[in-house]
């Protein structure tokens, strides 16, 4: 095992001004943050660095595994199998005030198949990793020696050093017309006219690095942080996620902003989100 995937940019100790008052409620106040010097990934995690970390290990992802009956003890029986939630484009029809519409529990789908069985990354190895429960991108940060970064970690990277700006390049979402991430272009979730040139994941770095020299944080996919998303006692934990992905449009789900978060089941894997590492500063 090489303590050498993922090329790291170290950022530096400081105070930092994070949040937005200008978007979604969860994101609110700014406020001002003391940060620790720390390392965090160039890039998302890639299906070729993950499937180093498999073929060396056997690991075996949530969503290649039946549900855990512990979280889920009134599932029926024939819904207890591997499987993995799936962007499924809806008809002109659909309401867009149901959500779970345009997703689709799909068996056999996962991190080697992210659009079901028939899919394959044969072609995507220099795609981020998806469909990666967090304790999946646990077991990769642990294996590499690093970890996840924490949500206001994750943040002042994503700002790549400008302060309260909406976007990591800026305050403008398309400066000169030019798409900057991998985002949804059209009325989501109908039409994507793919203006940035993916439906899908894109390479990573297809898209130019911010001001810290890190790609993709903002886009492509949603990132697993360390960080608890506050939940009322007895539901199930939720982490906080950041960076928005390409399913993101500004009509919906503008959340392809650092300040932007949401907080995801631990358990839940989708075809839209991934994670990179982070390490401490020797």
């Amino acid at each position: 095992m090489s303590n050498q995937h993922g090329r790291m940019i170290i950022i530096p100790s400081g105070e930092y001004s994070i949040g937005s008052d200008s978007f979604y409620p969860e994101e609110a106040p700014v406020r001002s943050i003391q940060i620790k010097s720390f390392k965090i990934d160039e890039t998302p995690v890639t299906n070729s660095e993950y499937s180093c970390f498999v073929s060396e290990t056997g690991y075996v992802t949530v969503s290649e595994k039946p549900p855990d009956p512990v979280l889920y003890p009134n599932l029926p029986p024939d819904q207890q199998k591997p499987e993995s939630a799936v962007f499924i484009p809806p008809p002109p029809t659909l309401d867009r005030n149901q959500p779970m519409s345009w997703w689709a529990l799909i068996e056999g789908a996962d991190w080697r198949h992210p659009q079901g069985p028939d899919s394959s990354i044969a072609d995507r190895m220099d795609h981020p990793v998806v469909h990666l429960a967090y304790e999946d991108s646990l077991a990769y940060a642990q294996w590499i020696g690093k970890r996840l970064p924490t949500a206001d970690e994750w943040e002042v990277a994503a700002r790549g050093g400008l302060v309260q700006q909406n976007y990591a390049w800026g305050a403008e979402m398309t400066p000169g017309g030019q798409w900057l991430a991998n985002v949804w272009q059209g009325a989501f979730p109908w039409t994507n006219e793919q203006t940035d040139g993916w439906f899908w994941t894109s390479p990573v770095g297809s898209f130019p690095a911010n001001g810290y020299g890190l790609v993709d944080m903002c886009g492509n996919v949603w990132e697993w942080t360390s960080t608890l998303f506050p939940v009322p006692k007895g539901e199930q934990e939720r982490r906080i996620i950041k960076g928005g992905s390409f399913l993101c449009a500004e009509n919906y789900c503008h959340r392809f902003r650092p300040a932007a978060l949401m907080g995801q089941t631990t358990d839940t894997a989708t075809s839209h989100m991934g994670f990179r590492c982070a390490a401490d500063s020797a």
